[in-house]
């Protein structure tokens, strides 16, 4: 089975109206859909881009572009459900604040299918610039997506540096791992990168990471973009000897489009060279560590 995806290096820019965001987004999905893409893939926070749209004190507070952009959520979501219907493709949204019971927000991605099924996965572990400063939570649980691509899971930016969350979402099922993502520094999209390759490599899956680009002084969340979208595999089996099937050029918006062949995974899994996937259940049991001075 191919699966045909677009991972987004997204710019984020000030834009003066919801109406101009709509048109963005639309452009960018026409964009993905013109290429070929099956599934196109936003990054993380991409849809607090919105938040420069609700003034001056709102944007420029991190807390209350939460709460104004959190309150657009379900504008925000019918338009990107039309998008998947108009143009056939899935579409994971740029995840965004949702409000919760008891004044907390999450951070959520929300993948929209064309025929109007909708699925969502929060953010797990979170940093801490949202811990101490954006006021998120993490979530408790994990989810799968059986969709007609095949089996999905979602690990959002930081979550791909933790294995054993992507060892539970490959365990369940999962055969792509999309990993939205937004990082400051070279060093924060470095650490995305190596997480995801490392990911595919365990798990014998793919990853496909898409990230936030340029500069946005009007917002201190979104203030520095780096990073370049890419999709990894693991270096063995007929995928690319080091790993990398797609990467996109650093912080340079645009599509990076790539092929995924699932029949890959599953075969590398059942009878590869190596069996990492399989093997996996040999690190589980806990070893006796002995200390010793030398």
């Amino acid at each position: 089975m191919i699966v045909r995806v677009a991972a987004a290096a997204y710019p984020i820019e000030q834009l003066d109206s919801i109406d101009a965001w709509r048109r963005k987004i639309a452009v960018w999905v026409e964009g993905a859909a013109k290429g070929g893409a099956e599934l196109a893939l936003f990054p993380e926070y991409a849809g607090l881009e919105i938040a420069g749209t609700l003034g001056a004190e709102t944007a420029g507070d991190p807390r209350r572009s939460l709460a104004g952009v959190a309150v657009l959520v379900e504008e925000i979501d019918r338009h990107h459900a039309e998008l998947a219907a108009r143009t056939g493709i899935h579409i994971l949204a740029g995840s965004l604040p949702v409000a919760i019971p008891g004044g907390r927000f999450v951070n959520r991605a929300r993948l929209f299918s064309p025929r109007g099924a909708v699925g969502a996965q929060e953010k797990i572990v979170m940093t801490r610039f949202e811990r101490e400063s954006f006021g998120i939570s993490g979530g408790d649980t994990l989810r799968v997506f059986h969709t007609e691509l095949g089996p999905i899971g979602i690990a959002i930016c930081y979550d791909a540096e933790f294995p054993l969350l992507a060892r539970q979402l490959c365990a369940a099922g999962a055969e792509i791992i999309l990993v939205p993502s937004a990082t400051d520094t070279p060093a924060g999209g470095h650490r995305v990168r190596t997480g995801a390759r490392a990911r595919a490599l365990e798990n014998q899956c793919y990853t496909v990471v898409s990230c936030t680009v340029g500069r946005a002084e009007w917002s201190p969340a979104l203030d520095a973009n780096r990073g370049r979208a890419a999709v990894y595999a693991p270096p063995q089996d007929g995928f690319p000897e080091d790993g990398t099937v797609a990467e996109g050029a650093l912080d340079t918006p645009g599509w990076t489009f790539a092929r995924l062949d699932l029949e890959r995974v599953r075969a590398a899994r059942a009878d590869g060279e190596v069996l990492l996937f399989r093997h996996w259940s040999d690190t589980e049991t806990p070893l006796a560590i002995e200390r010793r001075t030398l």
